[in-house]
This record gives C-alpha cells, sequence and structure tokens, in this order.
C-alpha cells in the first residue's frame, strides 16, 4: 500500500503533494514528431497547448508530451506501460518501426525503440503483481482492493 506523504505549504498551511506524472520528450521538429507520435499511439494529440507542445494523455493515467527544444532533442527516455508486448511488436513491426532491443524477465518484458530524434521509447510490460511500477492503475487497484 502506498503511503501519499503530503506536506504544507509555507504560505497557506495547505497540504501538497504530487498526483500525476508527465513524461516529456525533446524533440528537433514539432511537426515531423507529431506526426510520428500521432503514428506510433494511432491517434492525434489529444491537446496542443501552444505550439511547441503536445500532449497525449493515457487511459491509467499519466501524460506524454512532445515539445520542441533543439539543444535536447534525442537526450530523452520515456517508459510507457504495456499491456501486451507482443501485441506492441506486431504493432511495431506492421508501422515499420524497428525495435532497437527486447528483454523477458520472470518481473517485467521490454521493447526499446528510438523516435526520430534518437529518443528512447521503452515499453514494459508488468509480469509480476510485485512489479507496481509498470503494473496499470486499474489492475493494481483491484489488486488492494483484494488485499484490504
Amino acid at each position: 500500500r502506498v503511503e501519499t506523504r503530503r506536506r504544507m505549504t509555507k504560505s497557506q498551511g495547505e497540504p501538497m503533494a504530487i498526483t500525476n506524472a508527465l513524461a516529456g520528450v525533446a524533440v528537433r521538429d514539432m511537426e515531423t514528431s507529431v506526426r510520428w507520435y500521432s503514428r506510433l499511439l494511432d491517434r492525434m494529440p489529444d491537446r496542443k497547448p501552444m505550439p511547441e507542445l503536445a500532449e497525449w494523455e493515457f487511459a491509467d493515467g499519466g501524460w506524454i508530451q512532445v515539445f520542441h527544444d533543439k539543444q535536447r532533442a534525442g537526450s530523452s527516455s520515456v517508459t510507457l506501460v504495456e499491456s501486451s508486448i507482443e501485441a506492441r511488436l506486431e504493432d511495431l513491426k506492421a508501422k515499420r518501426i524497428s525495435v532497437e532491443s527486447t528483454s523477458h524477465s520472470p518481473i517485467v518484458n521490454v521493447a526499446t525503440i528510438r523516435d526520430l530524434d534518437g529518443n528512447q521509447i521503452v515499453f514494459a510490460e508488468s509480469r509480476a503483481e510485485s512489479n507496481r511500477s509498470t503494473q496499470s492503475r486499474k489492475h493494481a487497484t483491484l489488486e488492494f482492493l483484494k488485499a484490504s
């Protein structure tokens, strides 16, 4: 069970806690990268709050942000939790996106690709209930309720 630690803000005395995570990916060319990520994720961005930023939201929580930053392009790494590595590998093959590496263990299966700028994208599928970081939020909640 995860305990959320809250601390008080100095100015208001109100509790604060981190409630979500955004994974940022720096790219050189926004238009080309938005097309590539849209193809990878099978949909256009959910939001484009400004010209240099595109965002995709995931069903179980979290977002991926693709943003324009020529100096840092190619140095990002993001892990996306996957329901089926085998299905993802088939999807990547159909899209002609080459897989850099795969790894299988009793705890997690992973597949790694690179985007057009060289940013690392890792797809991870949990194989063990103890590996909460790569479980979907829905699955983790059901397991928590069963244990309670």
